[in-house]
């Protein structure tokens, strides 16, 4: 059995999404001592749905290939599901990963969870549960 399947490879040849959004509503950067990778997410919001997401990563291909398939599973969809994607989502996506670089998917998930919370913390009013 090959170690990566071919969507982690294909993501990480052709990432999607790829990039700075300068005026995006909201960013999260996480990282990983460990095994030194970051991931930098950039949304874009309107009308409470993820108009926009771009990422930028300095880590292995299976932290690429998870950022790459996350912002692709939230582009245009709303805040609340961008919110509840969780990690297995992301490695179910990309046909499973190695248990070792499961993180790179935690991170993905952090990384989004991480820019909503800022949109929030720009934008309080607009958070449902207050």
């Amino acid at each position: 059995m090959a170690l990566y399947s071919e969507k982690v490879m294909d993501h990480f040849r052709n990432p999607r999404n790829v990039g700075v959004i300068e005026d995006a509503d909201g960013v999260g950067e996480v990282g990983n001592a460990k095994c030194g990778d970051i991931m930098k997410m950039y949304l874009k919001i309107e009308n409470d749905t993820v108009s926009d997401v771009k990422f930028e990563t300095f880590g292995c291909g299976s932290a690429i290939a998870s950022s790459s398939m996350a912002t692709e599973m939230i582009k245009g969809k709303p805040l609340e599901d961008a919110m509840n994607l969780t990690n297995k989502a992301v490695a179910e996506a990309l046909d499973g990963l190695p248990d070792y670089k499961m993180h790179c998917s935690v991170l993905a998930e952090e990384a989004i969870r991480s820019a909503i919370d800022d949109y929030y913390k720009k934008h309080p009013e607009k958070r449902k549960d207050n």
